[in-house]
């Protein structure tokens, strides 16, 4: 069963595929060493018999012989080809029987087949042979048996012949054990998804502390099951939430319902019972209402509205909607703005973000305290900053603040649904700015926006 799905996997046409260009290659390298060697090794053998020549040529006709005679005797593997023939072609001395019809008398180094004679007989050789004409009339032969060259270049190929099964067979064994490494790793990783499919969220899939392909891939999709699992508990905890904030506006209003109807005896009163249900009613439409608005704002729906906002100006009507509800409350609602500064953005979901920011600021500051919004630039970056002399928050609560429905034990008794500053984190995400809360007495938060636009 292994072997078949082997046999049709993948990994094993690379691994011939592979086998096949090494063994490819390697031949090509052995043509080319074969040719590179043969050549190399007749060039040499021409300059020594062109060497030969020229020392055999410069000698006297009589010293000739005898230096042609020694050379003969001094050659015990019978490679070595000397002659001398008369200008009728007899020959006077050496071991060819007779020159080739076809050899130029040029002296130049030339292949040919020559009939060798000397005291072991008569024999056909393929030999590299320079004649040449001598002053006297005279004609030198002088040569070298090519068989020597022949046996070392096919010594040199045969090396290279014998490596190339190896080779291959090396391939592919590699081929073989990498496709059982990834088969096993694929195994793991299949057994592990099934889990996680089966609901074991906190299941991951196995990398090693490499830099290969598979480990970098996954860790990316184990970074991505964290998102998941994070968003999925976060999903959870929300459904809990909301139905935890959900039942005391409805609860009260059937209380509100249930007593009316046993206890209410005039008109008058029936509708007390009716605005009373009515305002628990609306809270819980506003809670619905505020979670569809953060869900449209996280799926980044209202990007395509983005244009030029002057924040001078946003920041003026916000505190002109809000300048009545702090003079009624008694607290001083300062407006700091040296700058126009203008950034791009959405400019409904700005005005919602500082409105949101303002009003938690009036919400939590005590009468006879001040609230103060400001418009400055602070490292090449635009920010809107909306302090109060309130509680403040601490720093252990600073990151719990902007989840939803979260509500400090500090202010349990103040109205609010727990959504003003995730709602704002969500504002300041869709346009890429910063969200900052400094805690600390009083409250300090600003929302930070680079790059200005010029105003």
């Amino acid at each position: 069963m292994q072997l078949g799905r082997f046999a049709r996997s993948t990994m094993l046409r690379w691994t011939l595929l592979v086998a096949a260009l090494f063994a490819g290659f390697v031949v090509a390298l052995l043509g080319f060493v074969y040719f590179k060697a043969k050549h190399d090794l007749t060039m040499r053998s021409d300059r020594m018999i062109a060497s030969q020549m020229s020392v055999f040529a410069d000698l006297s006709p009589e010293r000739r012989l005898d230096a042609l005679d020694e050379h003969l005797k001094q050659d015990p593997r019978r490679v070595r080809l000397a002659a001398l023939f008369g200008p009728d072609g007899r020959r006077i001395l050496g071991n060819l029987d007779s020159l080739p019809r076809n050899l130029e008398l040029d002296n130049v180094a030339r292949d040919a087949v020559i009939d060798r004679t000397d005291e072991s007989g008569s024999s056909r050789q393929a030999v590299r042979l320079i004649a040449r004409k001598l002053p006297n009339g005279d004609v030198l032969a002088i040569g070298r048996d090519n068989d020597e060259v022949a046996e070392i270049a096919h010594v040199v190929s045969g090396a290279f012949a014998l490596g190339v099964v190896p080779a291959v067979l090396l391939c592919f064994a590699i081929g073989v054990i990498l496709n059982a490494r990834a088969r096993q790793r694929i195994v793991e990783v299949n057994e592990r998804v099934q889990r996680i499919v089966a609901g074991d969220l906190r299941e991951r899939l196995p990398h090693r502390n490499a830099d290969d392909p598979f480990s970098r891939l996954a860790m990316i999709v184990n970074g991505m099951l964290d998102e998941m699992e994070t968003l999925i508990q976060s999903l959870a905890g929300v459904g809990s939430d909301i139905a935890h904030d959900l039942r005391t506006p409805l609860t009260r209003a059937r209380l509100i319902l249930e007593r009316g109807r046993s206890n209410a005896g005039t008109l008058e009163q029936l509708q007390l019972v009716a605005d009373r249900t009515t305002e628990a009613l609306d809270q819980s439409l506003s809670l619905i209402t505020a979670i569809l608005r953060l869900t449209e704002i996280e799926r980044s729906q209202r990007s395509a509205g983005f244009g030029r906002v002057a924040l001078a100006e946003l920041i003026r009507e916000v505190a002109d909607m809000y300048e009545p509800i702090a003079e009624d409350k008694g607290i001083a609602l300062l407006i700091h703005s040296p700058h126009e500064l203008a950034v791009r953005g959405d400019r409904d979901l700005l005005v919602e973000a500082v409105a949101n920011l303002v009003d938690n600021a009036i919400k939590y500051t005590p009468a006879g305290g001040q609230v103060e919004i400001g418009l400055l630039r602070s490292n090449r970056e635009t920010v809107v900053r909306v302090r109060d002399t309130g509680l403040g928050i601490s720093d252990r609560e600073r990151h719990a603040v902007l989840r939803r429905f979260y509500r400090s034990d500090r202010v349990r008794h103040t109205s609010g649904l727990g959504l003003g500053l995730n709602l704002v984190a969500a504002i300041v995400r869709l346009h890429d700015f910063r969200f900052t809360i400094h805690p600390g007495a009083g409250c300090v938060v600003e929302i930070s926006c680079p790059s200005p636009l010029p105003a």
